[in-house]
């Protein structure tokens, strides 16, 4: 038996002696989870009343292992034979079937972070051929029973990485023996590879996904994530925290000038990239009317603007969904969100004139209503206008464009009441530290005012106007004090530090690159927090 041979039959044997030791527990495990990821509208289409029997890591049909020979050498080859064969099945089955929750071993993940150092660089180059060299020389940390590991691939998504994220994706190159990465595998933070790239706003990462299979209707699960989040609430919600929406939206939700610069900020060009990923993932999204009315029922004006200004190519096309157990269905979206705003207002009045405790909040609570119906109607007369007019002026002066939708608006008959949005008040996040790379800001600043850096324009409008510590995925990790990151080096020693004191990697010094953190509360989130801050220092350093 060859080298090779022998390392993929040990590599087998582990497996099943892992597997072996906690095969009960996974079952129950998985079982739960995947409920919960499907939820509770896909339950009734998704046969997961029986995990054992499509358990997509160990399915039910593998090869057999062949029988005793006369010859020792025949039986060998046989042997042999069946290995390579059961190796193809996993590795395919594994990589086409949805995995829920992540079946990596602990020491593979561990080994992970050991190999980040010399993974993210090439993620950073986005360089196939190193890639490749790398994982057919030492694989060990990057993949796990035949497939690429989740975490690995989460990195290529978070570098953006898209040549190489696609050679994992097919793995037909022969350096990688058969393994290949899985669009549907949640990883350990508990959330799938579509979440991650709508964090990331990628919009080529997205389309790349759904090119092999990535599914828009899975749920996050798990104590590190917030649960039952698609990947389009990532989208739309990560949205609404867009530094102009949050300096310049009024205080007061219940007026129409409220609504009226809601629709302004979002048709800024800074806004683009936010709106064309929730578009994406809208259009593979099911039940995109529910996750509409989920958001008015709870006053969300902002995250109702995103989807709708978005999506509203898909709203239009005709829509049909349960509300309070009634199939509600019509040709046009906007026109059953639009009466179901209605009805609500004068259910609103009705509970009003009946009630004499608790008048206040009704009438609240109608305001806001009314608002949303306002918001819906003003989208659904002038939104394909103003949707025209984003696509074709992506690169425009802001008081051009705050001219021109606000004509728009008024041709649709949506007035301002009060005044306008100063220009003046439409900052970008200072992302760079004064005592890390001082001599960096001056040849940014004026990238901005010139040309972007190449190949880095998807990173800076993020950096610049999307506060990612704040994250819908990461809203269960609390805030810490700052804590500054020179190079790759000095982070790694710094968790490497805090690992081995049982205590996150926290200091009092400025922070720089990465704004506040999130509170380290499990050696996962501080290795993904490492990860995540190792491709920020490199693609800055790129720069320098």
């Amino acid at each position: 038996m060859d080298g090779n041979s022998a390392l993929t039959f040990r590599q087998i044997d582990t497996e099943t002696r892992i597997h072996a030791c906690s095969s009960a527990m996974e079952i129950v495990n998985e079982k739960k989870a995947t409920e919960a990821a499907y939820g509770e509208d896909n339950r009734q289409a998704k046969d997961v009343s029986n995990m054992e029997a499509i358990d997509p890591w160990n399915p039910p049909y593998p090869p057999c292992a062949p029988g005793p020979c006369k010859d020792f050498t025949s039986h060998i080859k046989l042997i042999k034979e069946w290995m390579h064969q059961k190796q193809a099945f996993l590795a395919a089955y594994r990589a086409t079937h949805t995995i829920i929750p992540d079946r990596t071993h602990e020491m593979a993940n561990d080994a992970f972070f050991d190999k980040l150092p010399r993974l993210a660089p090439i993620l950073e180059k986005d360089s196939v051929k190193l890639f490749l060299n790398l994982f057919m020389n030492d694989r060990v940390g990057l993949a796990w029973g035949f497939v690429i590991t989740p975490q690995t691939f989460n990195q290529m998504i978070v570098q953006n990485a898209l040549r190489c994220a696609k050679v994992a994706l097919e793995g037909k190159a022969p350096e990688l023996d058969g393994y290949r990465a899985n669009p549907n595998y949640m990883n350990q933070c508990g959330y799938f590879p579509l979440h991650e790239a709508a964090e990331m706003f990628s919009t080529d990462m997205i389309k790349l996904l759904f090119h092999y299979g990535a599914s828009a209707n899975l749920q996050t699960v798990g104590p590190n994530v917030v649960e039952g989040l698609l990947p389009l609430h990532v989208a739309v919600e990560n949205a609404c925290l867009h530094k102009f929406l949050e300096d310049n939206l009024l205080p007061d939700k219940e007026n129409r000038d409220y609504v009226y610069r809601l629709i302004q900020l979002l048709c800024l060009p800074e806004m683009k990239i936010f709106l064309d990923t929730t578009r994406l993932i809208a259009e593979r999204t099911d039940d995109l009317l529910a996750e509409l009315w989920k958001y008015i029922k709870d006053g969300k004006l902002a995250e109702t603007a995103v989807l709708l200004l978005s999506a509203q190519k898909q709203i239009r096309t005709g829509s049909s969904f349960k509300t309070n157990g009634n199939c509600v269905t019509d040709g046009d979206g906007f026109f059953i969100i639009s009466k179901l705003c209605a009805d609500d207002i004068l259910a609103l009045d009705s509970e009003i004139s009946q009630k004499r405790a608790g008048k206040k909040r009704l009438k609240a609570d109608k305001k806001l209503k009314r608002m949303s119906w306002v918001l819906v109607n003003a989208i659904n007369e002038a939104g394909e206008a103003l949707d025209s007019y984003i696509r074709a002026h992506p690169e425009v002066s802001h008081i051009d464009v705050l001219e021109r939708v606000s004509s728009i608006l008024k041709n649709h008959g949506v007035f301002p009441t009060g005044e306008c949005i100063n220009t003046g008040n439409l900052y970008f996040f200072s992302i760079f530290s004064t005592n890390i790379f001082l001599h960096t800001t001056t040849r940014l600043s004026y990238a901005t005012r010139k040309k972007r850096p190449k190949g880095w324009e998807l990173e800076y409008t993020r950096r610049s106007f999307f506060p990612y510590w704040k994250s819908v995925l990461s809203q269960l990790q609390g805030t810490s004090p700052i804590i500054k990151l020179q190079t790759i080096q000095e982070t790694e020693e710094n968790w490497n530090r805090s690992v081995a004191e049982r205590s996150p990697p926290i200091s009092n010094n400025n922070l720089g690159l990465l704004g506040r953190i999130p509170q380290l509360t499990s050696n996962q989130q501080s290795r993904r927090l490492f990860g995540t801050t190792a491709s920020i220092v490199l693609k800055l350093l790129k720069h320098v």
